[in-house]
């Protein structure tokens, strides 16, 4: 093996031969286990969610493949039918042209050659993460066969009356010029103003005040609404207000939506461009008058005066708020903080417009989806998110799946000359099946379908659905999705409804709901606020300059790079190392405790590639006293020590609680215990304590010792293999033949159990005793500032017989370990000496001080010490005692400077005891 752990000399090479191996294809007989990979955006790159995510999902399936388990995990892209057009479109749009100048043939046509060009860059990058997908069985949304399985659910939905089209409100990208989910919509608190306006009422005998953020769209207003019960209002229910500017009157209702202690108790109702308004139109029968294209500008109605025509909605919103002041009708402008929604791809407000849609009835297909959570046929983890799941579901409304764009599934509707619409799998489905020969000319539907309608069907379509091929009944239901919290509406509910319909089963068993990763602050990373880590940079390493540059350009506000710039600058002053995949992989699995969102910090991954090291020199030591030497596999006796038995047992202890942890799908109590083996047992303790055996021992022992170094390694790197892929593979290709182990991978290779047989609590109950007689010679050395390599004697007072028979027993370790000039018990009744002392239950572990020591240098060193903090520790009380300094400064650093005071205050206690220990002498 290489001297120093370099990942990049690795990594890639492991994996081009795992993917070239068919390693990562389901085998065996085991039960099956599938996970469906999230489809990431074809034209996405990853993200430290992503990132994250896809850690998990790949621990697990790395650990079903070793447990034996006939394991799929599909892999597959989403055609992101905004995301991606509009990616073409801005091609196009630096060439001069649209994509109408194309056509829609040609237009989509230049898509797909983007996708086949440059749509992989995702796809390769889940490859350096290390993510076994199963490759060979990759899907694409827009593929051939989930083409057909999305024009099946179509017509099928539609022929059962559960697929319709009609009139309803939607979200509109006034640039896209498309309907928009709720998940593309951004909503955030923005500074705007409420304009308090007078409606004349049409007797003449008053006016009515009402409140808006959007004056321009009282052009289009029906009605004023008040509250049944106001008093202030109640009697002019029935009446009618005129309408400012277009002289229409329109009635002033009653409604419960109203809330009398909001402004004045009146509000104005715009049906057609308000989603609570138009509830309250639907109540009322009120008319639903639209005064917006698709491009958000007024359109050229013959009840809005002509000089609004065409303005632009900002444009229309000042020039009605100044000839409603001309006319006296503003009764005041107040500042105010309101949500404003904004297309996620735009960026620009997202405006409620009336359209005709394409829409899933989905009450009927609730039902059974919620039944099937209620009953546990799916389980969330953790489990509160259910209580989400059910809020959304038992209030769910019809599902807009319709969008004014071009690539994507084409709707399978066709009209005639006279509007009426057939919906079939095919043009000529629809003329056999309707009587229309080829001298009736028909139009297909111009809108594509939502993604997330695709999507929904993902967890069969992808295996084949609607054909019964026979991995759709191996992996129908799948295992478990794993997915973050904010897509339970839009993908988790639709692929239950979806699966339930048209599977008659789940189409998973429990959703693993992981938490969100943030910045070490616990901000949220976006590209705004300059905290944006890329998951390859923390792989790879990218210089400040380069990272400056990554995180300033493309920016949506660009007067935020000098503050970006210089907070990069801060944190990163000297760019960001190289960690590897492994670290950045285990740092993830060391992060994800169930629900929480993570607080992503460089020092964890610096912590995690430290780890990577420590293992990586472990195999190096272990390799140059095992390789060519007798370990005992051929049959060699072998007599293993108190050392070899403890780690054998340690590490049943260590799978004990790694498998317990992966059941509860608590990946960072897994990893702990992975790091707390590796590093504190096998590593800073049995390495050190085989020495002694091998150096000291008969060839039986040294036999025992070196099969024990290498079973112990080889099963740990078994262990850890789902979390750290690259470095166990390449380790355990040398130590594996040292067991008696020849196999192309370790992926393929057993997950460790625990074996009964190799717990040995006598063993960890001495070894215990042990450890602790050498830590508490060694906390001797460091208080007393003795030379880490100068021999101790030590003697032995008080204890038990089982201490003297451990002490017998185990005398060359502690001598070794503990650096003992010797080591002997005490006469019964035998004075102490004057002596440090560390406590081993009843057992006095004694070092003598005379002689070790020059006493007055030492007392003059610790008089130096004593001072020093002496005179630290009033500056720091007052700071403390400071009432200015505790109101005003973060908790955090208070709690900081406090810790800091309890450890000078510590240690000062500790200096004094030690110097007066001395004077003793």
């Amino acid at each position: 093996m290489d001297k120093v752990y370099e990942p990049h000399a690795i990594e890639q090479r492991w994996y081009q031969h795992w993917e070239a191996s068919g390693f990562f294809a389901p085998v065996g007989e085991g039960a099956p286990y599938c996970i469906m990979i999230p489809p990431p955006n074809v034209t996405g790159s990853l993200h430290m969610g992503h990132a994250f995510q896809d850690t998990v999902m790949d621990v697990l399936i790395r650990y079903h493949r070793m447990k034996g388990d006939r394991t799929l995990w599909q892999a597959g892209t989403d055609h992101a039918g905004i995301a991606t057009q509009m990616v073409v479109e801005r091609q196009l749009a630096g060439v001069g042209q649209t994509r109408h100048d194309l056509g829609r043939e040609a237009f989509i046509e230049r898509v797909w050659q983007w996708k086949e060009t440059s749509g992989g860059t995702i796809t390769r990058q889940l490859r350096r993460m290390g993510a076994s997908l199963d490759w060979s069985r990759e899907r694409f949304t827009l593929d051939e066969g989930l083409s057909r399985a999305v024009r099946e659910v179509f017509v099928r939905l539609y022929e059962e009356g559960l697929i319709y089209r009609g009139k309803r409100l939607v979200n509109w990208d006034p640039v896209l010029h498309t309907a928009v989910s709720d998940l593309e919509v951004i909503s955030e608190e923005e500074q705007g103003h409420l304009w308090h306006m007078r409606y004349p009422l049409a007797d003449g005998s008053g006016h009515l005040v009402v409140a808006t953020t959007r004056p321009e769209t009282m052009l289009g207003d029906t009605a004023v609404a008040v509250h049944p019960e106001d008093e202030r209002y109640r009697h002019l229910i029935g009446h009618s207000v005129r309408l400012p500017l277009t002289g229409r009157e329109i009635p002033v209702i009653g409604d419960t939506y109203v809330d009398p202690e909001f402004g004045s108790g009146c509000v104005k109702i715009t049906p057609a461009h308000d989603f609570n308004d138009y509830a309250i139109g639907v109540r009322h029968a009120l008319p639903m008058i639209s005064i917006f294209d698709q491009g958000a500008a007024i359109l050229p109605r013959a009840d809005i005066p002509a000089k609004y025509h065409g303005l632009d909605r900002y444009e229309a919103r000042d020039l009605v708020v100044h000839d409603l002041n001309e006319l006296g009708l503003i009764e005041k402008i107040e500042g105010h903080r309101l949500m404003v929604p904004r297309g996620d791809r735009t960026g620009v407000v997202v405006e409620p417009f009336l359209t005709d849609q394409w829409f899933v009835k989905a009450g009927p297909l609730a039902g059974p989806a919620i039944k099937a959570v209620e009953e546990g046929r799916i389980r969330f983890v953790p489990e509160n998110w259910s209580n989400t799941y059910y809020q959304w579901m038992y209030n769910i409304q019809d599902w807009c799946i319709s969008r004014q764009i071009w690539w994507g599934h084409r709707i399978p509707a066709w009209y005639d000359g006279e509007g009426r619409v057939y919906v079939g799998r095919s043009e000529e489905e629809v003329r056999a099946k309707h009587g229309l020969d080829a001298s009736i000319p028909l139009r297909q539907d111009e809108d594509v379908l939502d993604t997330w309608f695709s999507s929904a069907l993902w967890p069969f379509s992808t295996l084949g659905w609607p054909e019964r091929k026979p991995e759709l009944d191996t992996f129908y239901p799948t295992s478990v999705l794993v997915t973050g919290f904010d897509i339970i509406f839009f993908w988790v509910a639709r692929m239950i409804m979806m699966g339930l319909k048209f599977m008659g089963d789940v189409p998973f068993r429990e959703v693993y709901i992981h938490g969100l990763v943030r910045d070490a602050e616990g901000q949220k990373m976006s590209k705004s606020k300059g905290n944006v880590l890329d998951p390859i940079d923390l792989i790879d390493g990218i210089s400040l300059e380069d990272l400056v540059a990554k995180r300033t350009q493309g920016l949506m506000q660009p007067q935020m790079a000098a503050r970006i710039e210089k907070r990069t600058r801060q944190d990163f002053p000297e760019g960001i190392p190289s960690y590897g995949t492994d670290a950045l992989r285990f740092t993830f699995a060391s992060l994800a405790s169930t629900g929480r969102d993570i607080r992503f910090d460089l020092k964890r991954v610096e912590g995690c590639r430290n780890f990577c090291n420590k293992l990586w020199n472990a195999a190096r030591y272990v390799l140059m006293n095992t390789e060519g030497q007798d370990c005992g596999s051929g049959g060699s006796a072998c007599s293993y020590s108190l050392p070899d038995r403890w780690i054998r047992s340690r590490f049943q202890a260590a799978v004990g609680t790694v498998t317990e942890a992966m059941g509860q799908y608590r990946f960072d109590l897994a990893a702990q215990a992975l790091y707390e083996f590796v590093w504190n047992e096998y590593c800073d303790w049995y390495l050190e304590l085989a020495k002694v055996v091998l150096q000291s021992g008969n060839e039986a022992e040294r036999r025992g010792t070196r099969q024990t170094l290498a079973g112990v390694l080889e099963s740990l790197l078994r262990l850890a293999h789902p979390f750290m892929p690259f470095i166990t593979e390449e380790i355990w290709t040398r130590v594996a033949p040292l067991t008696g182990a020849f196999a192309p991978t370790i992926m393929r290779q057993s997950y460790p159990e625990v074996d009964p047989a190799l717990a040995d609590p006598e063993a960890e109950r001495e070894m215990a005793w042990v450890m602790e007689v050498i830590l508490g010679v060694r906390r001797i050395r460091a208080e007393m500032n003795l030379a880490p390599a100068r021999p101790l004697p030590v003697l032995l007072s008080h204890g038990t017989g089982q201490d003297r028979v451990w002490s017998a027993r185990s005398g060359p370790l502690l001598e070794k370990l503990a650096r003992l000039e010797s080591l002997n018990w005490l006469a019964p009744g035998q004075a102490e000496p004057e002596a440090a002392i560390a406590l081993v239950g009843e057992l006095r572990v004694l070092i003598p001080m005379r002689g070790l020591i020059d006493k007055e240098a030492e007392l003059t060193r610790l008089d130096k010490e004593i001072q020093r903090l002496g005179k630290e520790l009033p500056r720091l009380e007052g700071k403390l005692g400071d009432a200015s300094f505790l109101s005003k400064a973060p908790p955090a650093v208070v709690e900081k400077e406090r810790a800091r005071l309890a450890d000078l205050q510590a240690g000062l206690a500790s200096l004094v005891a030690q110097k007066e220990r001395i004077q003793a002498l």
